[in-house]
């Protein structure tokens, strides 16, 4: 018998080359100068860097960025130009990814459930220390596999009833109340630190979720009869959309410090939180190009099983939207709402929006479609043979702004 063990290609981006452009481009420029026929990913790095000096200035603890949201190093070089040192890796890869790039990085396994050998690799060979479980097999694992080192950070995930979040993440982790509390005892004596994680769910706009969370996590300490020396308080931190505009940040951080005001932890411990899509949502955008209209009906070349996995069916979210004409001409200012269809031969790569824009759009403009920073690109796959794009650092302010997320300075510029 042959066995034969592979791995998936990644999926292409072409990326720009530097020498060509000196200084960064606008969206609009690179469009009617370049021309492409492909999708072309457009990122701020200066957004990225200032949602990330304003998170972690804002933000009372540390700040670990969701990996997973968007991996592309120019993103998480951005990020850590503005000052973002601690990372929430999901996988080895993820882990191995932070560590090339980072060499004095702070990296969490928060991921609660984790093959051996991933936790074996990432404590021996990447120096992770911190891993996250919710259940006494997953802690038995990760003593296994480190040989039971005394420098381990291990911190447990709480399961939260379902919220109201726009992504609901309850459901697939999470220890009980009762459970995770004796975990918290089974933790504390074989672990240099120990703590407590939960996540109240993606696109969260309710700031009170968190104090709720907090609260529950205070039951369990208490039960436990233990101290901790870490609280995360997870991720969940929203963005506006074209038909939601969140609370700005400082209510969530308020929120957060009421919360943990009213616990009895030590000074020591540290408040951990893991943003993603508040950090980079707005620091990229994706330029499609019409190849058809059908009416109300636009067949563009990206889609679902590419950058706009979240406008479609699953999640339904609207981004904001522009239109480049062809001929780089005005366009109509009359509005009109238009679905998009994705380039794959799936009936499921439809995005219903509605999308607003100029009723005279036609085959072979471009549409510039913003917020997505966010799972865009980290979603992408190579369906279909549609698996090319191009990356482009451009200078452009996004195309949608959520209250105080960046430097007041930059929101007056």
């Amino acid at each position: 018998m042959t066995i034969v063990r592979f791995r998936s290609a990644k999926v292409p981006i072409r990326r720009a080359p530097r020498s060509s452009r000196p200084a960064l481009p606008g969206v609009a420029q690179i469009v009617l100068s370049e021309r492409p026929d492909e999708p072309l990913y457009c990122l701020r790095p200066q957004v990225f860097a200032a949602s990330a000096e304003r998170f972690t200035k804002t933000f009372p603890g540390d700040v670990l960025y969701a990996v997973k949201c968007n991996p592309e190093p120019a993103v998480l070089r951005s990020l850590w130009k503005g000052g973002l040192r601690h990372f929430d890796a999901a996988s080895l890869n993820e882990v191995r990814l932070v560590r090339g790039l980072f060499p004095d990085a702070q990296i969490h396994f928060m991921h609660p459930v984790k093959t051996r050998s991933a936790i074996r690799v990432a404590y021996y060979q990447h120096r992770v220390h911190d891993f996250v479980l919710d259940t006494t097999d997953e802690l038995a694992k990760i003593l296994e596999e480190t040989d039971y080192a005394d420098d381990l950070g291990l911190v447990v995930r709480i399961a939260l009833p379902k919220g109201t979040a726009i992504y609901d993440l309850s459901g697939k982790f999470g220890a009980s109340p009762s459970d995770a509390a004796a975990l918290l005892r089974a933790c504390r004596p074989v672990a240099a630190r120990v703590g407590l994680s939960f996540h109240v769910g993606s696109q969260c706009l309710d700031p009170a979720a968190y104090e709720r969370a907090i609260a529950l996590a205070g039951q369990i300490i208490e039960k436990a009869g233990i101290d901790i020396d870490m609280l995360d308080v997870g991720g969940g931190f929203p963005v506006s959309y074209p038909d939601e505009v969140p609370p700005p940040l400082d209510d969530f951080i308020d929120a957060i410090a009421r919360g943990v005001a009213n616990l009895d932890l030590p000074p020591s411990c540290r408040l951990w939180s893991e943003p993603g899509r508040a950090l980079v949502a707005p620091g990229q955008s994706v330029v499609v190009r019409v190849v058809a209209r059908k009416n109300g009906a636009l067949y563009v070349n990206d889609g679902v099983y590419g950058a706009l996995s979240d406008a479609g069916v699953a999640v339904g979210f609207r981004f904001p939207v522009r239109l480049i004409r062809a001929d780089g001409s005005d366009h109509a200012r009359e509005l009109r709402a238009f679905e998009f269809f994705g380039p794959t031969c799936d009936s499921a790569d439809r995005m219903k929006g509605p999308f607003l824009l100029p009723a005279d759009t036609q085959e072979g403009d471009w549409i510039e479609i913003g917020q997505l920073g966010a799972y865009g690109t980290a979603l992408r796959t190579g369906f279909n043979g549609f698996d090319q794009a191009t990356l482009i650092e451009v200078e452009d302010r996004p195309l949608l702004e959520t209250p105080g997320y960046l430097p007041a300075a930059m929101q007056a510029a």
